[in-house]
């Protein structure tokens, strides 16, 4: 074998190479063959395996895909709820299996939409709520029974579930039937999307609380979602997302376990959030390392016995970052690919980016289309009809088994600075993801890496796309709405539940059901917000020059 390795090599330097370099979109070399050589440490009992079984590198279900296909679950919410609850109804009425809630910013950061800091971004990233009047109008005619639901929510994860606990209640759905995940990762908001409100400490408490509460009385639900689709968005390497979100959800285990949980009773329902980008055969390396790697420090370092607590399910959005204004039609055949990558690395629900999603929120039709992806996908392309069927590859193998070990060099740097909570205050964190977004512009800039359309085979083309925009009326009207609802409500009742909120905030009492409180007196998440922010402050981050 080395010698017919020898005679291809000496064949192949005879050979002229087209203009590199050879590398990932992380920038990492790759070679021009892989070979045994390349995978010479690989055990298959240890490091592969069957679907099903640890360390699960080939999928968390024996069956995958032949047994069910992934949830379908398009990211959406734009301007109010009734117009939210339109296009839920339209995606779930076009063959979506889950539904994806997109808040808007003042709605993220805390507001509500009548305040002055909420001006002009009422309903334009997200949908507009402000109280569980907007939570019934969002979910109305929905039966959240036969529905899961994912909702991008972070600091004020904890109130807004709240709120769709309590519109289940009133559909007559009990809590225990309700299947669906908060994102509620607070920690990649300090690394990387900056949408905070509380500092860590106060905010690993909302989280464990909802660990704790979601045990007791919704069993079903994903109580967090830990997210590396933000940490890559950012600017972060397909080794940086990995590393730093495992890194993350390791701090939350370890938060968890020192909240007094047993680490079996909540690590069932963690799940995560993985970006797929187009360097297609790393993002598959990068799911099957990120199985591998958590089901063994479960094991290994947390003591977890049940098999679910080693699972790591993850959903998968397409890369926003890699969509182009220029010549936006290219974002079709993009997010294919991507969505290819996401199911080859055996994800377990997938977002697909619509065309627009660089110029504006995606149109009804981009929508459709985006949607459509999956569907010819599942259905058409045939990929689905095996399971991880790249096991084996000598590329693929050794991608794994890189990303593994770079990912646990990661881990090492972390821990000498003190784990996640250290490094986050000592800009670690940032300053990987910036060194990577500026070495991967500088790269596009000096034509290393060629993106269609933006510094390659360009073309001089006038935009044709309808846009969705959204009426400056919408925001009044919402403003207005909540006026209204402070003003008919049991304003008395409104108050008891926060001065009860507040008292259970300055104790170490669980704060969810003072939080379910409020919500069902329609406090408003402003003023929920405002309370907690009384006991517990505001962050700020400690800039680095």
């Amino acid at each position: 074998m080395q010698e017919d390795f020898s005679r291809w090599q000496k064949s192949y330097q005879e050979q002229k190479e087209r203009q590199g370099p050879f590398m990932t979109v992380s920038s990492a070399p790759i070679a021009p063959l892989y070979a045994p050589d390349n995978t010479p440490e690989i055990d298959f009992e240890k490091d592969i395996s069957y679907p099903g079984a640890y360390p699960y590198t080939r999928g968390v279900r024996t069956n995958m895909y032949r047994g069910r296909l992934w949830t379908m679950r398009q990211f959406a919410g734009f301007a109010t709820a009734v117009e939210s609850n339109q296009r839920f109804k339209f995606l779930l009425s076009q063959g979506q299996t889950g539904l994806s809630v997109a808040f808007d910013m003042p709605t993220i950061m805390g507001y509500d939409s009548d305040h002055p800091r909420a001006y002009g971004e009422v309903g334009r990233v997200g949908v507009a709520v402000d109280s569980l009047q907007d939570m019934e109008t969002l979910f109305k005619d929905i039966p959240l029974d036969q529905v899961s639901t994912s909702m991008t929510t972070n600091a004020p994860a904890a109130i807004l579930w709240s709120m769709y606990l309590v519109t289940a209640e009133k559909q007559g759905v009990p809590a225990h039937k309700l299947t669906g995940t908060i994102q509620n990762d607070i920690l990649k908001e300090y690394i990387a999307q900056k949408s905070w409100i509380f500092p860590p400490e106060p905010s690993l408490r909302l989280i464990t609380d909802s660990f704790a509460f979601a045990r007791d009385h919704v069993p079903k639900w994903n109580t967090i979602s830990i997210s590396g689709y933000h940490i890559r968005e950012a600017g972060a390497t397909a080794l940086q997302e990995l590393a730093f979100t495992l890194a993350d959800g390791f701090a939350y285990v370890e938060a968890g376990i020192k909240a007094g949980l047993d680490v079996d009773d909540f690590a069932p329902r963690l799940s995560f959030f993985f970006n797929s980008h187009t360097d297609f055969f790393e993002e598959i390396a990068k799911y099957r390392a990120a199985r591998r790697i958590w089901a063994r420090h479960m094991k290994e370092n947390y003591g977890a016995k049940k098999e679910e607590s080693l699972l790591l399910r993850f959903h998968t959005q397409t890369a926003g970052c890699s969509l182009t204004a220029q010549q936006p039609e290219n974002n079709i055949i993009r997010t294919a690919y991507q969505a290819m990558s996401a199911v080859l690395g055996g994800t377990q629900s997938l977002h697909t980016n619509s065309m627009d999603e660089v110029l504006a929120l995606p149109s009804e039709k981009a929508v459709q289309i985006a949607l459509r992806t999956q569907q010819i996908l599942a259905y058409e392309t045939g990929i689905v009809n095996t399971i991880d069927p790249l096991a084996g590859s000598y590329f693929v193998e050794a991608l794994t088994r890189q990303m593994e070990e770079g990912a646990e060099e990661y881990f090492r740097k972390i821990e000498e600075r003190g784990g996640v909570l250290a490094a986050i205050h000592q800009n670690f964190f940032q300053q990987e993801i910036a060194d990577a977004a500026y070495r991967y512009q500088k790269e596009i800039e000096g034509k290393d890496r060629i993106i269609v359309g933006v510094n390659g085979f360009q073309t001089e083309e006038a935009l044709e796309i309808d846009l969705l925009k959204i009426d400056p009326e919408i925001e009044r009207n919402q403003a207005q709405r909540v006026k209204e609802l402070r003003a008919t409500r049991d304003n008395l009742h409104v108050q008891n539940t926060l001065a009860a909120l507040k008292a259970t905030a300055l104790s170490s009492d669980n704060l969810i059901p003072k939080i379910i409180d409020a919500v069902r007196a329609y406090a408003t998440e402003g003023e929920i917000v405002a309370v907690l922010k009384e006991v517990f402050g505001e962050y700020r981050e400690q800039s680095v020059f």
